[in-house]
């Protein structure tokens, strides 16, 4: 056992963390080691393994006897720069990470703060003033592994080896105006290594799109997660154009063309999973920005209750999805999951008796048993064209990716009224606001009222992580934001998330829907017919039972599924 082992373990004993029971039935373990090809175990990590203590406990006892910051990892970004001045060698070695500089000044995350010998190899190496703070010594390999890489082929040695030679070899991969790969690619080029370590790295953290933004004076990349921006660790300016260029050469466009949007697809494997990315290209004033939507086809795979659907919302959606004919629509902005709800609304439904078309632009994901259909307009293959050959193939449901005007809405209408069940979407605030929306493209209201059934509008809230959740009381201001009564607070499961590893410190893990779903009556069509406004609708509806998206959100922040920041953030208030 180390000096520090046992400094820790007094420490834990005299502020009560530990009993004296609890070090000496750990102490038996490892006297109790018997062999001898195997080194005993540490005093300490018998305790973490089997008595309930942690590492963090540690590191925190350690902070407070030194008067030393403690820091979350979870919380910290990885900077290039920062690990470009402190090679992995040295973090490995001395278990630190870089945090932050200021001037002359960097802050180091260690986990001994009895090592002086490592604080002074680590200043005398940088050749300036460390300001070391604490954590937890796994968290600090954790993000030594994650950050640097697992072994010596890492970011630090990624960009080392990226020599002027080689970038102008990426960059002139490809012939002027040619697409695809270019002979003498190598798979080891550093270059195309960091790019793959980008998409790997989002894809591990869940991100749905991939930005890599070109700046003034920096090259930026962001992870979408669950709804949020969240920056990564950013390569030097000096690979950006080498970067653009490989991404581009890997999605089949063109590295020659520079001033125009450009869109391609790119396939990888994680995991023996297959990944697609869809690619868009845009020139901005200081280069290229490149954004990759990240496709998986596992998320479309979700049954309804793992959409946010409670219990009687869920048995209302599955008597609409599964009717003989009529028209559904899905309402919502862009990114508020209406392709996932869409498909997984086609997944319930889709059995061997049943013939399943879609015509979207683009088709996002493959799926099998299901006749996916591409707009191609270069061709003439709009959602109009396509719906009406679509029609000769006898399909009982049929999905359009999304109603933009009056022809692919007449016949997605007249298709609902000749026996077929029409899914699509439409881009409103709300779901009453879908009736207005389809008159204003110029739906005759009766055609609206004879094929509607249902409109749903919805929106993506933050689910809180299971890992760090927790109780807790919210004021009076924020059980006001929600016109939370005292009678419904009283019965409430309110929960946060405190911040861990398993969220990044965010405190939000996924994302569920909150949904608002009007559905078309006898009465409620009379009105359509009638030319009701939006708001005669929304209030004969809501007499009907209709639930806003702020009050659905409601019921699970009441649940403890997500928080009331998070749905005051995503909904607008109600009406009285």
């Amino acid at each position: 056992m180390t000096s520090a082992d046992d400094f820790v373990i007094q420490l834990a004993l005299d502020k009560g963390v530990l009993t004296l029971e609890q070090v000496d039935a750990a102490r038996a373990v490892v006297n109790g080691h018997t062999d001898l090809t195997i080194a005993p175990p540490r005093l300490l990590d018998v305790l973490v393994a089997e008595q309930g203590f942690t590492t963090r406990q540690a590191a925190q006892l350690l902070a407070d006897e030194f008067g030393m910051p403690m820091i979350e990892m979870a919380n910290v970004r990885a900077s290039t720069e920062l690990m470009a001045l402190l090679p992995r060698h040295l973090a490995a070695k001395h278990t630190a990470f870089p945090v932050s500089r200021e001037g002359n000044t960097v802050r180091i995350a260690i986990s001994d703060p009895l090592d002086v010998d490592a604080i002074d190899s680590i200043s005398h190496y940088l050749k300036m003033t460390v300001e070391p703070v604490v954590a937890p010594a796994d968290e600090i390999r954790t993000h030594i592994d994650r950050f640097y890489g697992k072994d010596e082929e890492s970011m630090e040695k990624l960009l080392s080896d990226i020599s002027t030679g080689e970038e102008a070899q990426v960059v002139t991969a490809a012939a002027p105006g040619t697409t695809g790969g270019a002979e003498g690619e190598t798979d080891d080029a550093p270059i195309i290594k960091l790019v793959y370590q980008v998409i790997i790295e989002a894809i591990t953290r869940r991100a749905s799109d991939i930005h890599l933004e070109p700046l003034e004076k920096r090259f930026r990349v962001r992870y979408r997660i669950d709804g949020v921006l969240v920056e990564a660790d950013n390569p030097p300016k000096r690979l950006q154009l080498a970067i653009v260029s490989r991404l581009k050469i890997m999605a089949n466009i063109s590295i020659a063309e520079k001033r125009i949007p450009q869109d391609g697809r790119i396939q990888v494997n994680v995991g023996n999973k297959p990944i697609d990315l869809r690619v868009s290209s845009l020139p901005t004033a200081h280069g290229e920005s490149i954004v990759m939507r990240i496709l998986d086809k596992e998320g479309l795979q979700l049954g309804l209750p793992e959409l946010g659907f409670l219990s009687d919302d869920q048995a209302t959606m599955e008597r609409i999805i599964t009717l003989p004919d009529g028209l559904f629509l899905v309402t919502g902005p862009t990114g508020s999951g209406k392709t996932t709800t869409l498909y997984s609304c086609l997944h319930f439904i889709n059995k061997p008796d049943r013939k399943l078309i879609t015509v979207e632009d683009p088709v996002e994901y493959q799926l099998s048993g299901i006749n996916q259909v591409p707009v191609r307009h270069e061709v003439g293959m709009t959602f109009a064209n396509a719906l009406r050959s679509m029609l000769r193939q006898a399909p009982n449901i049929i999905m359009v990716g999304e109603i933009r005007d009056l022809e692919t809405a007449e016949i997605s209408i007249n298709a609902s009224l000749t026996g077929h069940m029409v899914f699509s979407t439409l881009h409103t605030n709300d779901a009453p606001g879908a009736v207005t929306r389809m008159i204003d493209i110029g739906v005759k209201p009766f055609l609206v009222s004879t094929s509607l059934r249902a409109v749903m509008a919805q929106r993506l809230t933050r689910k809180i992580c299971k890992k760090c959740k927790h109780a807790y009381t919210p004021d009076p201001r924020e059980l006001r934001s929600l016109n939370i009564t005292a009678q419904q607070a009283a019965s409430a499961a309110f929960a946060k998330g405190a911040g861990c590893e398993n969220c990044h410190g965010s405190g939000y893990r996924g994302r569920a829907g909150i949904f608002e779903i009007f559905v078309v009556n006898d009465e409620l069509q009379r009105m359509i017919y009638e030319g009701a406004s939006t708001s005669r609708l929304r209030d004969k509806a809501r007499t009907l039972g209709m639930r806003t998206m702020r009050e659905d959100g409601l019921r699970k922040v009441l649940t403890g599924l997500t928080t009331i920041e998070e749905v005051v953030s995503i909904t607008v208030g109600d009406s009285a």
